[in-house]
């Protein structure tokens, strides 16, 4: 019986089954590792790319969307500093704010943070502090002519920078404290002394 041989290229060694090689050729090797490189670095990009356009989708977002309420609630109504309500129409006089009424329509004027606490939960623009720091009064009620601060501090022209009296006034020291400056022009040549020097009866008119 003949053995037969075999070419040494077919020959195999049990240290092949042994190692952790592949058996393909070299060639086939460089293509498949070149492949897998090449995957990863398009992945890569690919998410890079995504990761971008996600982030500049919610930056537009962001800014596209409008604020839920106002960024300030500073306004005027006549001659007054008032409070601006959520629609961003309606300005409340500031004694309208914490009076109990839902002024605003939909209660922003009647929270509890802003009225938990008054004065100091409200905003410096809605009230005036009185010549005694533990007295304050609405900003609306300042340079009324009325002595609201009991102490004619909300009257006066340096401490609370009101004018002098208006047309419908009569200037002098009033009788009652009621007044600070100035007596209502009404109240002239009415048969009663409203004024320390009488001028309300004998020069007003």
């Amino acid at each position: 019986m003949m053995n037969k041989t075999y070419p040494k290229d077919r020959e195999f060694d049990n240290s092949s089954f042994d190692s952790s090689e592949t058996m393909l050729p070299r060639n086939e090797k460089d293509c498949c590792n070149t492949c897998t490189r090449r995957c990863v670095c398009i992945t890569l990009t690919v998410l890079l790319v995504l990761m971008v356009i996600a982030a500049a989708i919610a930056c537009t977002v962001t800014l596209a969307l409008p604020s839920r309420t106002p960024e300030s609630r500073l306004c005027t109504t006549g001659n007054y500093t008032g409070f601006l309500c959520d629609d961003r129409i309606t300005c409340l006089l500031p004694s309208q704010v914490c009076d109990s009424s839902n002024d605003c329509g939909t209660g922003e004027d009647e929270t509890t943070s802003l009225c938990s606490n008054l004065p100091d939960s409200l905003p410096g623009y809605l009230i005036f502090r009185c010549g005694n720091p533990s007295v304050w009064i609405y900003s609306n009620y300042k340079c009324n002519g009325i002595n609201n601060c009991g102490d004619c501090s909300d009257e006066s022209m340096t401490f609370a920078s009101c004018p002098s009296c208006g047309s419908d006034w009569w200037t002098c020291i009033p009788v009652l404290y009621q007044y600070c400056n100035c007596i209502p022009q009404s109240l002239c040549k009415n048969g009663v002394q409203d004024c320390t020097n009488w001028s309300d009866e004998y020069v007003c008119s």
